[in-house]
């Protein structure tokens, strides 16, 4: 990236003037006051911050949708759940800033520097980062449908777990990349990826990818030719079901063990995320990295569970999840009627737009067999749309 001496400007368009103002202070003034003001979202949207001295600023959540950041040096920035869509990044220095579960949707961040950059679960669709250096950033459990990656450093970076679909990577140069848990199926580019070194490329992503990988791809990953030429024919009987995690309260444990062995026993991949298991976590990075991680979420409703605010943030993840990919991913099942009677306006959702499955009777054995039934066939692996 080439240095060049810029003047800052400051123009403020729809942005909040006193938080202008405060931030023209300099990074550690701003800090003083952010600190000061914890409660307020500080609003920069639309305003011109060419070439700003912002090293270690804290503008965590801070609004920046369409801002000017060109140039400007964001070294070690807090940038952790901020709006930065349709910002201009270009040419910014933002190695080592925590970009964590920012919005990045449409932004341009060309010939930017994000080296040890925190971008884990971040919505970066539609992005462009051409010529963009991520070396060693961590891009896991990120969005990145539709982004432009053409020419980007991509060394050491860890893409695991994150949405690819589209995702162009013309020319992008890889090294100790990890590729874990990606569809590359619909990535283009990727023969003209310049391997600089061997990457690692998951099992579990040549499942996902349905084996439509080019093979001149994986061998510049250092993949070995025998596994090269029969990649594909490992995956041509195509996962039966969907994988999904059981989210219940620790209350309804006995339900939760029979339904979790009955499904495994069929074929499914699940796993158990009980309530409890959340205490202590950073409580929607926790949601947020489920949802991600399994293709649907089963939620058993219940007394119990219908009162605890963790089921309706784990309902509401798995709306946003059907909203940006097309497909059911919330699979409620009941084990009385408490879901039935619950007022809150996610229950009403659940009741007027989809099936909910019935077990409330699943201590007898016919009528659990046939509910399960039920459930194993939504289940299959064949992209239903949410009912």
């Amino acid at each position: 990236m080439i240095s060049r001496m810029i003047v800052p400007r400051w123009v403020d368009a729809m942005a909040n003037l006193e938080h202008v103002a405060e931030l023209k202070k300099g990074a550690e003034a701003w800090n003083t006051w952010r600190t000061q003001h914890p409660k307020i979202t500080p609003d920069f949207s639309g305003a011109t911050l060419v070439g700003a001295s912002l090293s270690s600023a804290i503008l965590s959540y801070a609004n920046l949708r369409g801002a000017d950041l060109s140039n400007a040096n964001l070294l070690g920035a807090h940038l952790n759940g901020a709006a930065l869509g349709k910002a201009n990044l270009s040419h910014a220095n933002l190695a080592m800033t925590n970009l964590w579960r920012a919005g990045l949707a449409e932004a341009m961040v060309l010939e930017a520097d994000l080296t040890n950059a925190k971008v884990c679960m971040a919505n970066l669709c539609g992005a462009r980062f051409c010529n963009t250096n991520f070396w060693t950033a961590s891009l896991s459990r990120s969005a990145l449908a539709d982004a432009d990656l053409t020419g980007a450093n991509l060394a050491f970076v860890d893409l695991s777990y994150s949405d690819l679909a589209r995702t162009n990577i013309d020319a992008a140069r890889i090294r100790g990349t990890i590729f874990g848990c990606n569809d590359l199926s619909e990535v283009t580019g990727l023969e003209t990826v310049r391997h600089e070194g061997p990457s690692t490329v998951g099992i579990d992503t040549i499942y996902l990818s349905k084996g439509k990988i080019p093979e001149v791809f994986l061998r510049g990953c250092g993949v070995p030719d025998e596994f090269v030429a029969y990649a594909k024919s490992l995956v041509t009987n195509p996962i039966e079901f969907y994988s999904c995690f059981i989210s219940y309260s620790t209350q309804d444990q006995a339900f939760a063990d029979r339904l979790y062995a009955d499904l495994q026993n069929k074929g499914v991949r699940c796993w158990f995320a009980p309530e409890d298991l959340k205490i202590g976590d950073r409580f929607q990075e926790r949601i947020e990295e489920s949802i991600r991680i399994y293709d649907k979420l089963l939620v058993l409703l219940s007394e119990r569970s219908v009162n605890s605010s963790w089921v309706e943030r784990e309902v509401q993840a798995a709306f946003e999840k059907e909203q940006r990919q097309g497909t059911a991913a919330l699979f409620p099942v009941r084990i009385d009627d408490a879901v039935m009677d619950c007022p809150r306006a996610w229950a009403a959702d659940i009741r007027r737009t989809r099936h909910i499955g019935d077990f409330r009777k699943w201590k007898d054995h016919d009528s659990f067999q046939k509910s399960l039934n039920r459930l194993l066939r939504d289940l299959k692996s064949q992209d239903p749309s949410p009912k």
